[in-house]
């Protein structure tokens, strides 16, 4: 079961990182944190954190709850902290399906019911009522391209999941995941900087760099590419404001 190994998973996520703060010249000027942190956050404080999801934009509830279930296998939480479910990746996937991923919003309504049917005759359960263990066995036969059923090779859809679970657990909260700068934290990645001085990048070195918990767009630098994002379908706020908003 390597798509849900988190050891691999740190390694995977630490080699994408989350996304660079750049300079007006060009320059990347993010600092890039360690693998992963000495100590992984509490599960129980981030569970608490994380917003309840907001209305649907783009899947049917039945999507939403289907995909809910398989983000929460690929990015599992564990003793280690929190995943997919708190960063609340499905979320980033559903707003994005109207913007940056609009073209695979066919892929997600042929693929989440070709899932659910082969969990259905192959499983005699709907997915969302399998136990975790049988939930695994069958995202192993999707993976594995074993699952039948599917527009082409089940592997494709599992591959497509996977990646963009992977940017909504790590990618910058701007777009609707990473909540509360989950994501971030799991991995040890200390947040964007426009500038890095000689100490951070010293305490950056000795892991001991203080995560400033900052999206990119909390920077004015970025306004034109918040502009552009909103014209583009892509929400103009982050999930950290949706979270404050939501418990206010």
């Amino acid at each position: 079961m390597t798509f849900i190994s988190r050891r691999d998973l740190l390694k995977r996520a630490g080699a994408i990182g989350a996304a660079a703060a750049v300079s007006a010249d060009g320059r990347d000027v993010h600092a890039s944190g360690p693998e992963r942190p000495d100590e992984g956050p509490e599960l129980h404080d981030h569970a608490m954190m994380a917003a309840a999801r907001e209305p649907l934009e783009n899947l049917t509830a039945a999507e939403a709850d289907l995909l809910e279930a398989i983000v929460a296998r690929l990015i599992p939480s564990d003793a280690n902290g929190p995943g997919a479910t708190e960063a609340r990746a499905a979320h980033y996937i559903d707003r994005a399906l109207g913007g940056a991923l609009a073209s695979s919003r066919q892929t997600y309504t042929a693929g989440l019911a070709a899932l659910d049917r082969y969990s259905r005759s192959s499983r005699g359960k709907a997915f969302t009522e399998l136990s975790a263990t049988d939930q695994d066995s069958v995202l192993i036969d999707v993976e594995t391209g074993a699952a039948t059923g599917f527009t082409g090779s089940s592997a494709v859809f599992f591959a497509t999941v996977l990646n963009h679970t992977h940017q909504g657990t790590f990618g910058d909260p701007y777009y609707g995941g990473n909540a509360n700068f989950i994501g971030w934290d799991l991995i040890g990645y200390p947040g964007i900087r426009t500038m890095v001085t000689a100490a951070d990048q010293k305490s950056l070195e000795g892991h001991t760099l203080k995560a400033n918990h900052k999206s990119a767009y909390d920077y004015e630098s970025f306004t034109k590419a918040t502009a552009r994002a909103g014209e583009e379908g892509l929400p103009r706020r982050s999930s950290r404001d949706a979270g404050a908003k939501a418990g206010a």
